[in-house]
């Protein structure tokens, strides 16, 4: 497994979104964007993740950045996640896993001590050019969005 570092280019994808619309990351050239992957709509982490991003989105966006949250879960489930949780990010589905791959956010892990295969949460800062900016892998959901607005310096 490859992982992204800052300066890399940032792999692009295009994504169902949970309305029936694709997003791709190409779509953002010219404005930063986060994009961050995690296991599930609807379990406990991720949605403390989620509802983190969203109650974050219109301060992270008045600094110049979008939010994208990728999962491998269906188009379906992410529309009950955002109706459920009221979520304004936007939930892109990777059911094939293609582009967790491509940025190293799917492998090994550890869960509850024992070594298996999934998603690792994870959130890259992708640039106005499409190059990574900052590449966090093994994140925490909880606290998350804070410590990210302290890397990147937008307090």
């Amino acid at each position: 497994m490859t992982r992204l570092s800052a300066g890399d280019p940032a792999p692009d994808f295009t994504l169902p979104t949970d309305d029936g619309r694709t997003v791709s990351l190409a779509d953002s050239r010219g404005r930063k964007t986060i994009v961050y992957f995690y296991p599930a709509a609807m379990t406990p982490g991720c949605t403390t993740q989620a509802c983190d991003f969203t109650d974050s989105l219109s301060s992270l966006q008045a600094q110049g950045y979008d939010v994208l949250g990728i999962s491998p879960d269906s188009p379906a489930k992410l529309a009950k996640f955002r109706e459920r949780d009221g979520l304004t990010i936007t939930l892109l589905s990777d059911a094939d896993r293609s582009v967790m791959n491509a940025y190293g956010a799917y492998g090994e892990k550890k869960l509850y001590g024992k070594t298996v295969e999934g998603v690792i949460r994870s959130t890259f800062a992708v640039d106005e050019d499409g190059k990574v900016e900052l590449a966090q892998y093994n994140v925490k959901a909880t606290g998350h969005v804070a410590k990210l607005r302290k890397d990147l310096g937008i307090g």
